[in-house]
This record gives structure tokens, C-alpha cells and sequence, in this order.
């Protein structure tokens, strides 16, 4: 046994000296030098263009896609304001979630902002029609001032129904509503459901009255006379009894209270 591991190991010995030798007679491979000439350099003869940029370039780069850092807009004084009145909201109705005071802050202020503009335009609507002397539509108050300013100043001291039978002899529907009109508030300041004033309008005295039938009824009849006196309409016979017959009874009624 011992003889065979002497021969295993002599082979082995001997196999590397052989592979060595054998590395060391190879020849390492020869490296030429390449020589270059003059010749062999190639001058590039292409132009350059120069690349120049517009001046307003930056403003195609201003886009959201291009915004890498994201900057917080500076809140504005209305919107601190909102803030204020949505932080005092949630004091008073323990509401924890700030998104839904600052709605119910925008929806409160939208309605504030809604009635100041009606209230804006009844102011002017009510200007408009102290400036025309009764209602808005009526067109010849003017006039009516110039001819009858003394009849309103005496409203107190008049026999309406003397008045009406003499004008109804004569053929003036037209002046018989209007008296018809002026003892009506001559009869509603009397019994104390308004304070006559001859710089009032129909719609101050409307406002006056505190019961919604007599609203209703001074409404109408404010209709009729505007319509038929303003306007300045030819009256029929039996439009003029309708319009008699309904001043009559208001005139009734608020005599008796």
C-alpha cells in the first residue's frame, strides 16, 4: 500500500515540473508600434451654429409641472377673516371638524350679503317713489301736486261726500275715486290705524296697518286709484260702480273700527 502512495506521488511531482517547463518555453506574443503621419489627421471642416434661446423661454417652464417646491399662497385678510368667525363657530357649537365651520361661516355670510343687496334695493325703490310723489308707477305726480296740494294739506277739514256729488254731476269719474281715496286715509287717520302725513306714500301707510285683512283691502283699493287716477284711463260705468261700491265699504269698515 505504501509503495502505491510513493508511485501517486512521484507522478504527481513530476507532471508539475513538466507543466512548467513547458510554460516557460513559450514565446510572449511581439507588440508593433503603429507610426502616424501628418497625413493621416482629418481636419472636421462643418460648421457650429450657435444655439441662442428666445427671452420669454421661462414662461413655457411656469407650469404646475414644472413646480418642484410647493409654496403655501400667504392667506388673505378676507380669509383670516372667515377663519376668525368659523374659530368663534366652533367655540359656541362644539364643532371639532374646521372644514364644516368655515361652510357654515361662508353660507351665513352669503346670506348677510343676500339681504344687504335687498335691502339696498328697497332703499332705492323707496326713494324712487317719494321722488314720484305715491307709487313708483305714478307718472303725473307732479302735476297732481301743482292742481291739488290744497285738498291734501285740508284733508281733515273736507266734506268728501259733497265733493263726490259735485264731481259725479259734472261727469269726473276720475276725481270722484281719488276723493274716494283721500277720505279713505282721512278715515283710517281718524280711528288712529295710521298717522296721515302728506309726505307719506302709500307704502308707509301699508306698512302702518297692523291687521293682514286691512292690508289686503288697502292694497287693493291702492290699486284702483293708482290705475284709474295715474294712469289716466277712460273709466266705464260699470268699472266706476265696482270701484265706488269697494271704497264705500272700506270706508265702512274702518269708520266702524
Amino acid at each position: 500500500m505504501s509503495r502505491i502512495l510513493l508511485i501517486l506521488s512521484f507522478l504527481f511531482f513530476w507532471g508539475n515540473v513538466i507543466a512548467q517547463d513547458s510554460l516557460d518555453t513559450v514565446d510572449p506574443p511581439k507588440i508593433t508600434a503603429v507610426q502616424y503621419t501628418e497625413k493621416d489627421i482629418q481636419i472636421d471642416s462643418d460648421t457650429v451654429e450657435a444655439k441662442t434661446f428666445s427671452k420669454d423661454f421661462k414662461k413655457k417652464y411656469t407650469g404646475s409641472d414644472f413646480m418642484y417646491e410647493y409654496k403655501v399662497p400667504e392667506k388673505g385678510l378676507w380669509q383670516r377673516f372667515v377663519e376668525w368667525l368659523a374659530k368663534i363657530y366652533r367655540s359656541i357649537f362644539k364643532e371639532h371638524n374646521t372644514e364644516t365651520s368655515i361652510n357654515y361661516v361662508g353660507i351665513f355670510l352669503k346670506t348677510i350679503a343676500v339681504l344687504i343687496i335687498v335691502f339696498v334695493i328697497y332703499l332705492i325703490a323707496k326713494a324712487l317713489i317719494n321722488k314720484e310723489g305715491q307709487w313708483i308707477f305714478g307718472k303725473n305726480a307732479n302735476k297732481r301736486n301743482i292742481y291739488y296740494s290744497d285738498i291734501e294739506k285740508n284733508i281733515h277739514l273736507l266734506d268728501f261726500e259733497k265733493l263726490i256729488k259735485e264731481s259725479l254731476q259734472s261727469g269726473e269719474k276720475r276725481v270722484v275715486i281719488r276723493y274716494y281715496y283721500l277720505w279713505l286715509l282721512k278715515v283710517m287717520a281718524q280711528n288712529h290705524y295710521i298717522e296721515w302725513d302728506i309726505e307719506k306714500t302709500n307704502s308707509d301707510y301699508l306698512y302702518e296697518l297692523q291687521k293682514p285683512i286691512h292690508k289686503e283691502e288697502f292694497t287693493y283699493l291702492s290699486y284702483l286709484y293708482n290705475y284709474i287716477w295715474y294712469g289716466e284711463f277712460d273709466i266705464d260705468e260699470t268699472s266706476f260702480i265696482k270701484a265706488e261700491s269697494r271704497f264705500k265699504n272700506a270706508i265702512k269698515t274702518f269708520s266702524n273700527g
